[in-house]
């Protein structure tokens, strides 16, 4: 019989000590030919704090989820489903539904062919919002104050409005160059 990929849920925050325990229940019931992968899918994200400053953690892209490569049977799936911490299987009818080879590519964040290792993708976010009032901190519009218009995490940047000469100008700014006034 083939092992498939299936999804379970968790309890939120629990995914870690899931993946632990269930680790230790396969071994413990000798079904490390059947239960073969337990994956938890992360991502890199930045967040961007005032000021700029920079903080990387690893984030769980499917908070309360967890990938099980595994043959299901009556064994397997009593001993995955009666693990801590498991709610169920995802799936139709309280059967678990295996995920599709492109499903799981996805997930993972993986391109398809041989030999691929995941990718960690990397992700930007920042608490600076769309009409903030921002003092500008360096180069040459350093000391101007103005009011944030759009916020682009992605390239680590943001459209500020500032009066030069009387009038407001757009200025692209990266987020280590400003801080939020207030």
């Amino acid at each position: 019989m083939a092992k498939r990929w299936y999804v379970i849920h968790t309890y939120s925050g629990y995914e870690n000590k899931v993946k632990a325990d269930l680790e230790h229940r396969i071994e413990t019931y000798g079904l490390e030919d059947k239960v073969v992968d337990i994956q938890i899918p992360t991502e890199e994200v930045t967040e961007i704090k005032d000021g700029g400053k920079r903080e990387t953690k690893e984030s769980k892209v499917f908070p309360s989820y967890v990938l099980v490569r595994m043959e299901v049977d009556d064994n397997t799936w009593a001993v995955v489903r009666n693990t801590p911490g498991v709610t169920g299987f995802v799936g139709l009818d309280g059967k678990p539904t295996p995920l599709r080879r492109d499903e799981f590519d996805k997930i993972m964040r993986r391109s398809g062919g041989r030999g691929t290792s995941v990718a960690t993708p990397k992700r930007t976010s920042t608490n600076i919002e769309v009409g903030q009032a921002v003092k500008v901190l360096s180069g040459p519009l350093a000391d101007f104050d103005g009011q944030v218009s759009e916020v682009m995490p992605e390239s680590g940047k943001v459209k500020v409005m500032l009066t030069i000469f009387g009038r407001e100008t757009p200025v692209e700014l990266t987020l280590d160059q400003i801080s939020v006034i207030g």
